[in-house]
């Protein structure tokens, strides 16, 4: 699997792109669908499920440093659900999340993919204007790709992060939705 192929199943994948046309609709600066949501649909299809996994949420995101007030992404998540009643909507400002996560500032909704705890999780997806799928992946696919749940570069500068890495991997529990993936822990020296 490529970056072709993984922006080719998205694209045929109907529910997937109702909710990028949703998302899209909204007009927000610098936006992407991430995180589960690509990761789960790449899982899915290398271990050739037939159905989908059921993920928690569906996380948007987006960089508007002007107004980083929270009810501003919870005005934006009801208008989602207003389009579509049935999803977990998760909308957050990457411009105000640094505080929340006590990290330096991000300069980007990419900047901030790329400090997300897994590399499997550092993905983004959007529609441009003709409604063809961009896939972002700051870290790269090779581990996505190759089933390998490792930290981030940024998550292991950190005892912190370790902590926060490793507390993920253990309460997420991938490998038992996913056989065949390979969790790597962090041999920390901290």
């Amino acid at each position: 699997m490529n970056e072709e192929k993984i922006i080719s199943v998205i694209s045929k994948d109907k529910w997937m792109m109702e909710i990028l046309k949703s998302v899209k609709s909204l007009k927000l600066p610098d936006w992407w669908i991430c995180a589960g949501f690509v990761r789960s649909k790449v899982w899915d299809t290398l271990h050739d499920f037939s159905e989908r996994t059921p993920i928690p949420d569906i996380d948007v995101i987006y960089f508007e440093p002007n107004n980083i007030d929270e009810l501003e992404e919870k005005k934006l998540e009801e208008k989602l659900k207003s389009l579509i009643p049935y999803i977990p909507w998760s909308v957050k400002n990457e411009a105000r999340m640094h505080i929340k996560s006590n990290m330096p500032p991000y300069s980007s909704s990419v900047d901030a993919i790329s400090k997300f705890p897994e590399t499997a999780t550092a993905l983004g997806v959007k529609l441009d204007e003709k409604d063809n799928v961009i896939l972002i992946a700051p870290c790269g696919i090779s581990d996505i790709v190759n089933l390998e749940v490792k930290p981030t570069p940024f998550f292991t500068e950190t005892k912190e992060r370790v902590e926060i890495y490793e507390g993920r991997i253990s309460k997420k529990n991938w490998k038992s939705t996913w056989s065949k993936l390979k969790v790597n822990h962090i041999n920390s020296s901290y």
